[in-house]
């Protein structure tokens, strides 16, 4: 899933589930399991690869992707300092990630080898070859944003 469906979901867990300990922990399983929802996502495989400067749109698009999800929770929710924290434990997986690249050790690294190999959704089925697959990819995440959204707002 794109960083947008993890800090919305994150989000409305905060917003709905009064035990601020339960809803921490709940958002940051929630990202383990709308990776295993079948989705469609851009490509961060030079980021995986540290090609660093062949980087620079996807750290674009994952700052913008992260921004823009940042800002609707400003912008719909109401109590938004506490919501973000459930935002930020929604994303931390991809955060876990990023750092196993950039400053490797063995609880990094068997936490990457988990989230982007067993949990995540099978790289193995092509999205860029199947249309049907593409299309329920998008709207697998549009869904989930929009019942994030729902409970966001009420």
């Amino acid at each position: 899933m794109i960083l947008f469906c993890h800090i919305l979901v994150g989000a409305a867990l905060m917003a709905k589930i009064q035990i601020i300990p339960l809803a921490l922990v709940l958002a940051f399983l929630s990202h383990y399991f709308l990776d295993f929802i079948p989705h469609w996502e851009y490509s961060i495989d030079n980021i995986l690869e540290k090609q660093w400067k062949k980087a620079k749109s996807e750290f674009l698009k994952g700052a913008l992707d992260f921004g823009l999800g940042i800002l609707l929770i400003f912008i719909i929710s109401k109590n938004s300092g506490i919501i973000l924290a459930g935002a930020f434990f929604a994303v931390l997986p991809d955060g876990l990630t990023l750092l196993s690249l950039l400053l490797p050790n063995k609880v990094l690294t068997i936490h990457d080898k988990f989230h982007r190999k067993l949990v995540h959704y099978p790289k193995k089925i092509s999205f860029k070859e199947n249309k049907t697959l593409f299309f329920l990819g998008i709207l697998s995440q549009i869904l989930v944003s929009i019942l994030a959204i729902f409970f966001l707002i009420f």
